[in-house]
Protein backbone atom coordinates (compact mmCIF):
# COMPACT_ATOMS: atom_id res chain seq x y z
CA UNK A 1 0.00 0.00 0.00
CA UNK A 2 1.46 3.40 -0.70
CA UNK A 3 1.48 5.67 2.06
CA UNK A 4 -0.11 8.81 1.66
CA UNK A 5 2.76 12.04 1.26
CA UNK A 6 2.42 14.22 4.12
CA UNK A 7 0.55 17.48 4.36
CA UNK A 8 0.59 20.84 5.82
CA UNK A 9 -2.02 19.78 8.28
CA UNK A 10 0.48 16.52 9.18
CA UNK A 11 3.33 18.91 9.63
CA UNK A 12 1.12 21.72 11.45
CA UNK A 13 0.36 18.50 13.96
CA UNK A 14 3.50 17.97 14.56
CA UNK A 15 5.07 21.24 14.90
CA UNK A 16 2.33 22.16 17.28
CA UNK A 17 1.46 25.40 15.13
CA UNK A 18 -1.06 26.45 12.81
CA UNK A 19 -1.52 25.65 9.19
CA UNK A 20 -1.32 29.40 8.59
CA UNK A 21 2.13 29.86 10.33
CA UNK A 22 3.10 26.72 8.43
CA UNK A 23 2.33 28.23 5.25
CA UNK A 24 4.32 31.68 6.67
CA UNK A 25 7.31 29.70 7.28
CA UNK A 26 7.67 27.14 4.50
CA UNK A 27 7.16 30.27 2.18
CA UNK A 28 10.32 31.92 4.11
CA UNK A 29 7.72 34.94 4.70
CA UNK A 30 8.19 37.36 7.74
CA UNK A 31 6.21 37.25 11.08
CA UNK A 32 7.62 34.47 13.17
CA UNK A 33 9.90 33.50 15.89
CA UNK A 34 13.28 32.17 14.41
CA UNK A 35 12.99 29.21 17.12
CA UNK A 36 9.23 28.41 15.68
CA UNK A 37 10.27 28.47 12.23
CA UNK A 38 13.10 26.07 13.28
CA UNK A 39 10.52 23.89 14.70
CA UNK A 40 8.01 23.73 11.93
CA UNK A 41 11.23 23.06 9.04
CA UNK A 42 12.31 20.43 11.52
CA UNK A 43 8.50 18.91 11.61
CA UNK A 44 8.63 18.91 7.63
CA UNK A 45 11.88 17.50 7.41
CA UNK A 46 10.88 14.88 9.41
CA UNK A 47 7.98 14.09 8.35
CA UNK A 48 9.41 14.11 4.41
CA UNK A 49 7.12 17.07 3.29
CA UNK A 50 7.30 18.42 0.01
CA UNK A 51 5.74 20.97 -1.39
CA UNK A 52 3.40 20.47 -4.65
CA UNK A 53 4.30 22.84 -6.89
CA UNK A 54 1.34 22.23 -9.01
CA UNK A 55 -1.19 22.52 -6.36
CA UNK A 56 0.28 25.85 -5.38
CA UNK A 57 0.56 26.79 -8.70
CA UNK A 58 -3.32 26.36 -9.73
CA UNK A 59 -4.39 27.81 -6.29
CA UNK A 60 -2.45 31.00 -6.34
CA UNK A 61 -2.01 31.47 -10.26
CA UNK A 62 2.07 31.82 -9.47
CA UNK A 63 5.00 29.29 -11.19
CA UNK A 64 7.02 29.56 -7.79
CA UNK A 65 10.01 29.80 -9.96
CA UNK A 66 12.68 32.59 -11.15
CA UNK A 67 14.65 32.81 -13.80
CA UNK A 68 17.59 33.47 -14.93
CA UNK A 69 19.44 33.54 -18.67
CA UNK A 70 22.77 33.56 -18.97
CA UNK A 71 25.06 34.74 -21.86
CA UNK A 72 27.44 32.16 -21.88
CA UNK A 73 29.08 29.12 -23.83
CA UNK A 74 27.84 26.43 -21.66
CA UNK A 75 31.31 24.58 -22.67
CA UNK A 76 32.96 26.72 -20.29
CA UNK A 77 29.92 27.70 -17.80
CA UNK A 78 31.06 25.56 -14.92
CA UNK A 79 34.47 27.07 -14.66
CA UNK A 80 33.04 30.80 -14.59
CA UNK A 81 34.09 32.61 -11.42
CA UNK A 82 30.78 34.14 -10.57
CA UNK A 83 27.77 32.19 -11.87
CA UNK A 84 28.00 28.60 -10.06
CA UNK A 85 28.47 30.41 -6.59
CA UNK A 86 25.67 32.70 -7.32
CA UNK A 87 23.15 30.04 -8.59
CA UNK A 88 24.50 28.28 -5.28
CA UNK A 89 23.33 31.43 -3.36
CA UNK A 90 19.64 31.65 -4.95
CA UNK A 91 19.45 28.02 -4.49
CA UNK A 92 19.44 28.11 -0.74
CA UNK A 93 17.05 30.68 -0.65
CA UNK A 94 14.64 28.60 -3.18
CA UNK A 95 15.34 25.24 -1.82
CA UNK A 96 13.68 26.68 1.64
CA UNK A 97 10.24 27.73 -0.13
CA UNK A 98 9.63 25.05 -2.66
CA UNK A 99 10.82 26.82 -5.68
CA UNK A 100 12.66 26.10 -8.50
CA UNK A 101 15.52 28.05 -10.37
CA UNK A 102 14.56 28.05 -13.97
CA UNK A 103 18.34 28.61 -16.15
CA UNK A 104 18.60 29.30 -19.82
CA UNK A 105 22.15 29.61 -21.07
CA UNK A 106 21.99 31.57 -25.00
CA UNK A 107 24.04 33.56 -26.94
CA UNK A 108 23.87 37.42 -26.90
CA UNK A 109 20.93 39.41 -29.04
CA UNK A 110 17.77 38.04 -30.85
CA UNK A 111 18.51 34.66 -28.39
CA UNK A 112 18.47 36.09 -24.85
CA UNK A 113 15.80 38.81 -25.97
CA UNK A 114 13.63 35.44 -26.96
CA UNK A 115 14.87 33.79 -24.00
CA UNK A 116 13.24 36.28 -21.72
CA UNK A 117 9.83 36.60 -23.95
CA UNK A 118 9.38 32.29 -23.44
CA UNK A 119 9.98 33.21 -19.75
CA UNK A 120 7.00 35.34 -19.48
CA UNK A 121 4.58 34.39 -21.93
CA UNK A 122 4.84 30.61 -21.21
CA UNK A 123 4.11 31.82 -17.49
CA UNK A 124 6.97 29.31 -16.48
CA UNK A 125 8.39 32.27 -13.69
CA UNK A 126 7.43 34.66 -11.50
CA UNK A 127 10.09 36.96 -12.09
CA UNK A 128 13.88 37.21 -13.05
CA UNK A 129 17.59 38.16 -12.16
CA UNK A 130 19.03 40.49 -14.70
CA UNK A 131 22.48 40.04 -14.66
CA UNK A 132 25.55 41.41 -16.95
CA UNK A 133 24.29 44.62 -17.14
CA UNK A 134 25.24 46.36 -20.29
CA UNK A 135 25.52 50.32 -21.30
CA UNK A 136 22.10 51.40 -22.63
CA UNK A 137 20.84 48.06 -21.38
CA UNK A 138 17.36 46.96 -24.08
CA UNK A 139 16.79 44.59 -21.62
CA UNK A 140 15.36 46.85 -18.83
CA UNK A 141 13.13 47.99 -21.10
CA UNK A 142 11.92 44.43 -22.48
CA UNK A 143 10.94 43.54 -19.07
CA UNK A 144 9.04 46.41 -18.10
CA UNK A 145 7.36 45.86 -21.66
CA UNK A 146 6.85 42.22 -20.96
CA UNK A 147 5.50 42.46 -17.06
CA UNK A 148 8.02 40.50 -15.80
CA UNK A 149 9.42 41.16 -12.55
CA UNK A 150 13.01 41.79 -11.88
CA UNK A 151 16.14 42.36 -9.55
CA UNK A 152 18.88 43.76 -11.06
CA UNK A 153 22.62 42.62 -10.50
CA UNK A 154 23.88 46.59 -9.34
CA UNK A 155 22.66 49.26 -10.82
CA UNK A 156 21.63 50.03 -14.31
CA UNK A 157 23.41 53.68 -15.96
CA UNK A 158 19.28 54.98 -16.77
CA UNK A 159 16.44 55.33 -14.82
CA UNK A 160 14.75 51.62 -13.92
CA UNK A 161 11.66 50.24 -12.14
CA UNK A 162 13.36 47.44 -10.56
CA UNK A 163 15.26 47.07 -6.87
CA UNK A 164 19.56 46.59 -7.70
CA UNK A 165 21.28 44.36 -5.25
CA UNK A 166 24.33 46.00 -5.70
CA UNK A 167 28.03 44.66 -4.85
CA UNK A 168 30.86 47.58 -5.89
CA UNK A 169 33.96 46.34 -7.42
CA UNK A 170 35.51 49.89 -7.52
CA UNK A 171 37.01 49.47 -4.15
CA UNK A 172 38.84 46.48 -4.71
CA UNK A 173 40.44 47.78 -8.12
CA UNK A 174 41.17 50.66 -6.05
CA UNK A 175 43.03 48.32 -3.47
CA UNK A 176 44.48 46.65 -6.01
CA UNK A 177 46.33 49.38 -7.70
CA UNK A 178 47.57 50.92 -4.81
CA UNK A 179 48.75 47.50 -2.99
CA UNK A 180 51.17 47.59 -6.57
CA UNK A 181 52.10 51.21 -6.07
CA UNK A 182 53.19 50.61 -2.68
CA UNK A 183 55.43 47.37 -4.15
CA UNK A 184 57.34 50.23 -6.28
CA UNK A 185 55.15 49.24 -9.49
CA UNK A 186 55.25 51.73 -12.01
CA UNK A 187 54.77 50.03 -15.64
CA UNK A 188 51.30 48.44 -14.32
CA UNK A 189 49.19 46.84 -17.17
CA UNK A 190 45.82 45.90 -17.33
CA UNK A 191 43.35 43.29 -19.13
CA UNK A 192 40.01 44.63 -18.89
CA UNK A 193 36.75 42.74 -19.91
CA UNK A 194 34.23 43.36 -22.71
CA UNK A 195 33.40 47.28 -22.57
CA UNK A 196 29.61 46.48 -22.96
CA UNK A 197 29.60 45.11 -19.63
CA UNK A 198 29.08 47.71 -16.65
CA UNK A 199 30.60 46.06 -14.47
CA UNK A 200 33.89 45.92 -16.55
CA UNK A 201 33.78 49.19 -17.59
CA UNK A 202 33.77 50.10 -13.75
CA UNK A 203 36.93 47.82 -12.50
CA UNK A 204 38.92 49.51 -15.59
CA UNK A 205 37.76 52.95 -14.47
CA UNK A 206 38.89 52.76 -11.20
CA UNK A 207 42.41 51.41 -12.05
CA UNK A 208 43.00 54.24 -14.53
CA UNK A 209 41.71 56.53 -12.18
CA UNK A 210 43.47 55.31 -9.32
CA UNK A 211 46.55 55.56 -11.55
CA UNK A 212 46.00 59.20 -12.84
CA UNK A 213 46.18 59.77 -8.79
CA UNK A 214 49.78 58.56 -8.78
CA UNK A 215 50.53 60.34 -11.66
CA UNK A 216 50.72 57.34 -13.84
CA UNK A 217 48.68 55.88 -16.51
CA UNK A 218 48.56 51.71 -17.70
CA UNK A 219 51.45 50.85 -19.74
CA UNK A 220 49.40 48.34 -21.74
CA UNK A 221 45.74 48.40 -21.59
CA UNK A 222 43.75 45.04 -23.22
CA UNK A 223 40.49 44.25 -24.06
CA UNK A 224 39.60 40.96 -23.54
CA UNK A 225 36.50 38.63 -23.27
CA UNK A 226 37.13 37.55 -19.41
CA UNK A 227 38.06 33.77 -20.86
CA UNK A 228 41.24 31.93 -20.08
CA UNK A 229 41.96 32.19 -23.91
CA UNK A 230 41.56 35.68 -24.25
CA UNK A 231 43.35 36.09 -21.42
CA UNK A 232 46.79 34.74 -22.39
CA UNK A 233 46.57 36.38 -25.89
CA UNK A 234 46.41 39.44 -23.84
CA UNK A 235 48.92 38.42 -21.56
CA UNK A 236 51.48 37.82 -24.89
CA UNK A 237 50.90 41.09 -26.19
CA UNK A 238 51.95 43.04 -23.45
CA UNK A 239 54.72 40.98 -22.68
CA UNK A 240 55.83 41.80 -26.25
CA UNK A 241 56.01 45.59 -25.41
CA UNK A 242 58.71 47.59 -25.91
CA UNK A 243 58.81 47.87 -22.33
CA UNK A 244 56.93 45.21 -20.89
CA UNK A 245 54.64 45.71 -17.85
CA UNK A 246 55.96 45.05 -13.97
CA UNK A 247 52.58 44.49 -13.42
CA UNK A 248 49.90 42.98 -14.94
CA UNK A 249 46.00 43.36 -13.37
CA UNK A 250 43.41 41.27 -14.77
CA UNK A 251 39.64 41.90 -15.03
CA UNK A 252 38.82 38.56 -13.30
CA UNK A 253 40.69 35.21 -11.86
CA UNK A 254 40.15 33.06 -15.18
CA UNK A 255 42.38 35.62 -17.63
CA UNK A 256 44.82 36.23 -14.79
CA UNK A 257 45.64 32.09 -13.99
CA UNK A 258 45.86 31.92 -17.84
CA UNK A 259 47.46 35.33 -18.11
CA UNK A 260 50.27 33.11 -15.14
CA UNK A 261 50.71 30.11 -17.22
CA UNK A 262 51.77 32.49 -20.14
CA UNK A 263 54.15 34.55 -18.31
CA UNK A 264 55.80 31.40 -17.12
CA UNK A 265 56.04 29.30 -20.25
CA UNK A 266 57.74 32.82 -21.65
CA UNK A 267 60.29 32.66 -19.30
CA UNK A 268 59.09 34.84 -16.57
CA UNK A 269 59.44 34.15 -12.60
CA UNK A 270 55.87 34.91 -10.71
CA UNK A 271 56.53 37.38 -8.90
CA UNK A 272 59.90 37.99 -9.35
CA UNK A 273 60.13 39.16 -13.11
CA UNK A 274 56.07 39.89 -13.44
CA UNK A 275 53.35 40.32 -10.30
CA UNK A 276 49.97 39.78 -11.45
CA UNK A 277 46.28 40.15 -9.85
CA UNK A 278 43.61 39.08 -11.09
CA UNK A 279 39.91 39.80 -9.65
CA UNK A 280 36.68 37.97 -8.07
CA UNK A 281 38.84 35.47 -5.67
CA UNK A 282 38.07 32.29 -7.05
CA UNK A 283 38.08 28.73 -5.78
CA UNK A 284 41.53 28.35 -7.82
CA UNK A 285 43.06 31.88 -6.99
CA UNK A 286 44.29 30.41 -3.54
CA UNK A 287 46.10 26.99 -4.77
CA UNK A 288 47.40 27.89 -8.50
CA UNK A 289 51.57 28.53 -8.08
CA UNK A 290 51.78 31.37 -7.10
CA UNK A 291 48.38 31.79 -5.09
CA UNK A 292 46.58 34.41 -6.87
CA UNK A 293 46.28 38.07 -5.37
CA UNK A 294 43.26 39.09 -6.19
CA UNK A 295 39.81 40.93 -5.23
CA UNK A 296 36.95 39.27 -3.05
CA UNK A 297 34.13 39.42 -3.86
CA UNK A 298 30.86 37.18 -2.55
CA UNK A 299 28.82 35.92 -4.94
CA UNK A 300 27.17 33.17 -2.70
CA UNK A 301 25.61 36.07 -0.49
CA UNK A 302 24.80 38.32 -3.80
CA UNK A 303 22.38 34.98 -4.68
CA UNK A 304 21.27 34.61 -2.01
CA UNK A 305 20.20 38.64 -1.36
CA UNK A 306 19.06 38.72 -4.99
CA UNK A 307 16.91 35.63 -4.37
CA UNK A 308 15.09 37.35 -1.19
CA UNK A 309 14.78 40.50 -2.69
CA UNK A 310 13.23 38.84 -6.06
CA UNK A 311 10.59 37.21 -3.66
CA UNK A 312 9.85 40.54 -1.82
CA UNK A 313 9.32 42.19 -5.13
CA UNK A 314 7.04 39.17 -6.49
CA UNK A 315 5.09 38.81 -3.03
CA UNK A 316 4.25 42.87 -3.31
CA UNK A 317 4.03 43.04 0.25
CA UNK A 318 5.40 47.08 0.04
CA UNK A 319 7.99 48.64 -1.71
CA UNK A 320 11.09 47.13 -2.09
CA UNK A 321 14.62 49.35 -1.77
CA UNK A 322 17.65 48.38 -3.23
CA UNK A 323 20.34 46.34 -1.56
CA UNK A 324 23.79 47.55 -0.59
CA UNK A 325 26.24 44.49 0.23
CA UNK A 326 29.58 44.77 1.56
CA UNK A 327 32.40 45.74 -1.68
CA UNK A 328 35.03 43.41 -3.07
CA UNK A 329 38.38 44.11 -1.23
CA UNK A 330 41.63 42.96 -1.59
CA UNK A 331 43.08 39.36 -0.71
CA UNK A 332 46.91 39.49 -1.13
CA UNK A 333 48.89 36.12 -2.12
CA UNK A 334 52.33 35.09 -3.59
CA UNK A 335 51.71 36.62 -7.10
CA UNK A 336 52.77 39.69 -6.11
CA UNK A 337 55.69 41.10 -4.28
CA UNK A 338 58.09 43.84 -3.78
CA UNK A 339 59.83 45.62 -7.37
CA UNK A 340 63.37 45.11 -7.30
CA UNK A 341 64.82 47.36 -9.98
CA UNK A 342 68.17 46.12 -11.74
Amino acid sequence: MVKDRPTIADVAARAGVSKGSVSFALNGRPGLAQATVDRILAAADELGWRPSNRARSLSVSKAFALGLVITRDPAVLSSDPFFPAFIAGVESVLSRGGQALVLQVVSAGDDEAAGYRRLAQDGRVDGVFLSDLRHEDPRIGLLRELGLPAVTLNRPEGSSPFPAVCLDDRPGMVEVVEHLLALGHRRIAHVAGPPTFVHATARSDALVATLADAGLEPVGLEVSDFTAAGGIEATRRLLALPQRPTAIVYANDRMAIAGLGAAQRAGLTVPDDLSIAGFDDSELAEFVHPGLTTVRADPYAFGEAAANTLNQLIDGTGEVADVELPPARLVVRRSTARLEES
